[in-house]
């Protein structure tokens, strides 16, 4: 028999020698519930930066033994315009005039705008620091050290920072965990998440916070992403669906909409980090909890483990397992166990190497567009604890709509459907007139809502699209690709600067195209997970599909069963 097709009936067969353990036991119960629950910490603290580095109204402070009227007190500040609101007259935020001026003023009795021409005032930097207004925050970065005017470049650095933090973790996760296992990786990084927290909230400098914060974002996404291949492993086909797409995306909503309503009520950026820190340590007992996956053991061809985790599984459902119940798998998976498989193998042959270039970018623009909308909230009219919120609560229905159509609909036009939808509203945010900022917060939800559904999707539709010996590196890479467009995020944001219209025009076209692109992946809407290389479809998909790709060269045959008899057969 070929070995290719004897790969294939391996596949089936896993799902079948496991069928026994049902979809929805307590097994099964547990595993959904307490995966999903170690994603609230991660909604916590992908966004925390928008409270964390707020930046309230401020104006350069004057010395309090400051001898001068209350006139020239009150005009010692210019006044400038503010594209923002339209080119409106606000007080300066950088700028003073100069004291020694004005206390000259004072001295002899001239009144500012009526002996005095205000504009012919020099003005000088704000050099005894800076007054806040402490209505919204109590204290954040931006406070603890004045990260504004010259210095107000620090904020989006160390948000891009956090976000090269993800993208560095992104690359080792997924090679750390297919080589020493899903668990022993996904909770070693929940525990230097609390760690790394803890330290944080004694930094002393903004250079130690950022340090940190890079390091807290490598460990984040790390089990982020290994906690979602876990279940994806070790649950059935129909519950792996609900899990990818609705468990994991709606638990991490629920830590997004606690944010706000934590930073509501704390005011202050060091006791927000120890809510954090408290919700890492929640999740450290689950170790206890939580197997090992069967799937990635038998890749390694550990066969009596994976064996042992099945039958504990059929316990606690009260379930008799059959004597053997990877007696198909056993030769095919010690055979298989002879080549690494490293992030070199998704670039390898011209077949995955199109599709992970095609799910880079797809990755990489959604990742501009949520994030961009997500830090954004804190600019939009209104209160910003609120806006936050609202932009976390849009997400839940996205998350139940995507399991809507990842249960019953195509994955390719499911995914294109609502990347092509969020770049239309995206792209119509700005031609609603300012003076309608209700229209135009509730364009841009829609957008959100239509590009959250579309990030719950790509996630279960790249574990569906690779192997088992590659799934967790491919998710890796593809979340280390997106990484790019996090960390430029921060800068597309302040691109309203100098055009408010900018950051939508180019978001919402970047989307929009790259929902035509999509159209090019294979689908694989009720298919079995591949295992190997040679399972994979080909690309596109769009003008060709297949269950598993029975013509694959012998280079990529080889991939799989280096030496073995079949494939020299």
């Amino acid at each position: 028999m070929p070995a290719v097709a004897s790969d294939a009936s391996r596949i089936v067969d896993y799902e079948s020698a496991t069928s026994f353990l049902g979809e929805w036991g307590p097994f099964q119960q547990r595993v959904f519930f307490l995966l999903c629950l170690s994603f609230i910490p991660n909604g916590l603290t992908a966004l925390s930066m928008v409270f964390l580095g707020g930046t309230p109204a401020h104006r350069c402070m004057l010395p309090a033994h400051l001898n001068l009227s209350a006139a020239w007190r009150n005009s010692s500040i210019p006044l400038e315009e503010d594209a923002s609101r339209g080119g409106d007259l606000v007080p300066s935020k950088c700028f003073r005039y100069k004291l020694e001026h004005l206390m000259n003023y004072s001295e002899t009795g001239l009144l500012p705008g009526v002996d005095v021409n205000l504009s012919n005032v020099p003005k000088e930097g704000c050099l005894d620091g800076w007054e806040f207004d402490h209505s919204l925050y109590t204290s954040t970065i931006v406070t603890k050290w004045n990260l504004v005017c010259d210095e107000s470049w620090k904020k989006p650095f160390s948000s891009s920072m956090y976000f090269g933090g993800i993208l560095a973790g992104s690359f080792i996760s997924g090679q750390l965990s297919d080589r020493f296992g899903r668990k022993p990786i996904m909770f070693a990084t929940i525990a230097l998440q609390v760690v790394i927290t803890l330290i944080q909230i004694f930094s002393s400098s903004w250079i130690m916070f950022v340090a940190l914060y890079f390091l807290l974002g490598l460990v984040q996404i790390s089990n982020y992403l290994v906690a979602f291949v876990l279940g994806s492993e070790l649950l059935g086909p129909m519950v792996r669906t609900l899990f990818s797409t609705a468990g994991v995306c709606l638990f991490f909503a629920l830590g997004y909409m606690l944010l706000p309503l934590l930073a509501f009520f704390l005011r202050d950026w060091r006791l927000l980090q120890v809510t954090f820190m408290l919700a890492g340590c929640v999740c450290l007992p689950l170790f206890w909890f939580i197997s090992e996956s069967p799937r990635w053991l038998l890749s390694q061809g550990k066969v009596e483990e994976a064996e042992a985790i099945i039958r504990n599984a059929a316990k606690v459902n009260k379930i008799e397992p059959p004597a053997l119940i990877f007696s198909p798998l056993m030769d095919g998976s010690k055979n298989e166990k002879k080549k690494a498989h490293n992030i070199c193998d998704l670039l390898r042959f011209p077949n995955i190497r199109w599709l992970s270039v095609t799910m880079w970018l797809i990755w990489n623009t959604l990742t501009i567009a949520y994030y961009a909308l997500s830090l954004n909230t804190a600019n939009l009219h209104g209160n910003p604890f609120f806006n936050c919120f609202l932009s976390a609560v849009v997400e839940v229905p996205a998350y139940g709509l995507s399991w809507v159509m990842f249960r019953w609909c195509s994955r390719r036009l499911s995914l294109s459907s609502a990347l092509f939808a969020g770049g239309f509203f995206i792209f119509i945010t700005q031609l609603i007139p300012p003076h309608l900022p209700a229209l135009s917060i509730t364009f841009e939800m829609m957008g959100k809502f239509a590009v959250s559904t579309a990030f719950a999707v790509i996630f279960a539709y790249t574990a569906e699209l690779y192997p088992t010996v590659l799934r967790n590196t491919a998710i890796g890479a593809s979340s280390t690709a997106s990484r790019i467009g996090s960390i430029v995020a921060p800068y597309f944001i302040y691109l309203g600067t100098y055009s408010v219209s900018l950051p939508y025009i180019l978001i919402g076209s970047l989307t929009a195209l790259t929902g035509l692109i999509s159209l090019l992946l294979p689908e694989s809407f009720g298919m079995p997970l591949p295992e190997t290389i040679s399972h994979m479809q080909s690309f596109p998909g769009c003008f060709q599909k297949r269950p598993y790709d029975l013509t694959n060269t012998k280079e990529e045959e080889n991939a799989d069963e280096d030496n073995s008899l079949d494939t020299k057969n």
